[in-house]
């Protein structure tokens, strides 16, 4: 019984996904070479998924237009991953089941897609609403990067 308890109860971890702290964050994306990639600072990159996900790799947002956005960096379905049930351009050649992995890799490859694209940071309704020409320093303040 324990045996089962245990299982049940592993699996709804696994289930509820990461939620990262900020400085956590902004360590793994540094370290990730996000900071000036693209032109866009550390700070732009940390700004954008607090407003996107809330810091959340499971955050899952359904749009008006029929497509879904997944994950920590809130990708869309209509552009940038497949999700088998709306039609895609699938930009970054990905399942968007991929992008709600605890393990971000995926996702961060697919951010640096999503930026290079001529909209940039601007495809981030979040970004583009709460973090364009502010100053973001807050957002990295005592983080050690």
């Amino acid at each position: 019984m324990k045996a089962v308890l245990f299982l049940v109860f592993g699996l709804l971890a696994i289930a509820n996904g990461k939620i990262f702290s900020r400085c956590e964050l902004a360590q793994k994306l540094e370290a990730s070479g996000m900071d000036g990639y693209h032109g866009y600072s550390l700070a732009d990159w940390i700004c954008l998924v607090q407003w996107e996900s809330d810091y959340n790799t499971e955050a899952i947002d359904h749009d008006s237009d029929g497509s879904t956005d997944y994950g920590i960096f809130q990708i869309n379905s209509r552009w940038w991953c497949n999700n088998y049930q709306t039609p895609t351009s699938n930009g970054c050649g990905i399942d968007c089941s991929e992008l709600l992995s605890d393990n971000i890799d995926v996702a961060i490859q697919c951010a640096k897609r999503v930026v290079r694209d001529p909209n940039g940071m601007a495809a981030w309704y979040g970004w583009d609403s709460h973090c364009r020409g502010r100053d973001l320093s807050s957002y990295v303040e005592g983080c050690g990067v």
